[in-house]
């Protein structure tokens, strides 16, 4: 459902609690620094993507009248204290628009867990409260196109592994894992977001709502490709008996296409391989003019990926690649994009190299294990108050829960650089501006830096050491 322009009031998007916080600092507040960080969690790095998206579809808008009267309307029917005077003085004074200032890391970037991403302070004394009233939306805003993002980023790092230690073609790496995700999120929203993270690290996607964010908020040109793909619906209206002409039909009328994704499984998806694709429709597939793809939707996905490959190589032959891997003519692949997640796809390169096939004998789609299958805890995102400035003094702040040491805050107004190739976190007095990785993205309503599409892309394809990512790769094969 469309949630209609009521949402994109910043009072009221966030949790009802906070409009009884601004009571609660020390007399003589006048800022509030504070932060976004993953803490650890499932990924041991992040790579930053989609605060722009907030900063220009939220921050960019100015709080009207309107927006106060519905704002106070829905607190007081709710019984939360709310006070009218601080979001007058913020339209009186500043035109509407949140004084803060938001510093972050360049979007694209990938760095280690535990680093700051984000900086948050407001500019004017007089609305200290404002740092943090706007969290919910902010975070929400970070953690879900991050840790999107990050999957999908760990995701290239599976595949390109795979494809140097058994492929020549390496080249082909940003085509290799496509976004099936739209059907299986929670909202429109969520695809979004989700898809236009997911295109930093690849270029095939099938969300149309992640295309058209990175071109609405990043200006990307073509961020993604697709292609003729076959749905079980279109299949199985030909009946049991017709699927060779079910078939038959979408190589006829996609020839000209150059390529198409044949649902194998629609009934039984061995005999569809060996006997329909392998045997009956043979001579057609050989000489399609580009791509036919087996596309197996159910199974055990590991076995399923490697048997297939060898029952086509039976039916259309393999040649030997310069590392001594068996690989497909290059009219016919294996398309996964049943059961692929972060966790599964590794066992399945793992598989494939056993049996000494190439890795770039499969391509494969993420639906629900790319765009929903993670939450804020899933890396621990958390902002937090790091220091106050009370009465012209600033002050440490920082929380240190003894049951749950990794909620351990930092303290401090912050900074990020990069020493030796390695990324710390460090207190912002300790080191010069130009030493800082955290630069101004937003002031008082206006964008300071604009990320283009490609430049996002190109910080995220920046070489990293490999024990950033091994461990992990290591612990989910075994």
């Amino acid at each position: 459902m469309s949630l209609g322009e009521q949402f994109d009031n910043i009072i009221i998007n966030t949790d009802s609690y906070k409009h009884c916080h601004y009571p609660l600092y020390p007399k003589g507040t006048e800022y509030i620094s504070s932060y976004i960080e993953s803490r650890g969690g499932e990924f041991p790095v992040t790579m930053f993507v989609g605060l722009q998206a907030f900063l220009r579809d939220y921050l960019m808008r100015p709080v009207t009248l309107e927006d106060v009267d519905a704002a106070e309307f829905l607190m007081r029917e709710q019984g939360m204290h709310f006070n009218r005077e601080n979001w007058m003085g913020i339209i009186n004074d500043h035109g509407g628009y949140l004084p803060v200032e938001i510093e972050a890391v360049a979007e694209g970037t990938v760095l280690p867990a535990k680093n700051v991403l984000v900086q948050i302070i407001n500019t004017d004394p007089k609305y200290f409260w404002a740092t943090s009233f706007f969290e919910t939306a902010l975070l929400r805003a970070v953690w879900y196109p991050t840790t999107v993002g990050t999957l999908s980023w760990m995701c290239k790092q599976v595949i390109r592994t795979a494809l140097e230690r058994t492929s020549d073609n390496v080249h082909l790496l940003r085509h290799m894992l496509h976004d099936y995700g739209a059907r299986g999120v929670s909202s429109q929203q969520s695809a979004a977001l989700g898809g236009l993270a997911h295109l930093v690290n690849f270029s095939q996607s099938d969300t149309t709502p992640g295309i058209l964010a990175a071109k609405r908020w990043y200006n990307a040109v073509d961020p993604s490709n697709s292609g003729p793909n076959s749905e079980h619906a279109g299949f199985t209206a030909w009946g049991r008996e017709g699927e060779v002409d079910a078939i038959r039909n979408m190589l006829e009328v996609h020839r000209d296409h150059g390529f198409a994704l044949v649902l194998t499984d629609t009934y039984d998806h061995e005999n569809c391989v060996k006997n329909i694709l392998g045997g009956e429709l043979k001579e057609m597939i050989q000489n399609f003019p580009g791509l036919v793809g087996a596309r197996p939707d159910s199974g055990e996905i590991v076995e399923v990926t490697a048997d297939t490959t060898e029952w086509l190589m039976d039916a259309f032959g393999y040649e030997t690649n310069s590392k001594g891997f068996k690989i497909l003519p290059p009219f016919i692949r294996v398309v996964q994009g049943d059961g692929v997640t972060a966790k599964s796809l590794p066992r399945v390169y793992a598989e494939l190299e056993r049996r000494g096939l190439a890795a770039d004998n499969a391509i494969f789609g993420m639906g629900g294990g790319l765009l929903q299958h993670c939450d804020r805890d899933t890396n621990r995102f958390a902002q937090k108050a790091s220091a106050v400035c009370v009465n012209g003094e600033w002050r440490d702040i920082s929380k240190s829960p003894k049951g749950e040491q990794y909620k351990t805050s930092k303290a401090g107004r912050l900074a990020l650089i990069k020493e030796n190739g390695e990324f710390k976190t460090v207190r912002r007095e300790s080191v010069s501006p130009e030493q800082n990785l955290l630069q101004p993205v937003f002031r008082n309503g206006k964008l300071l830096k604009k990320w283009d599409f490609s430049e996002l892309i190109e910080a995220s394809e920046a070489p990293v050491p490999q024990e950033w990512y091994q461990s992990w790769l290591d612990a989910s094969v075994s």
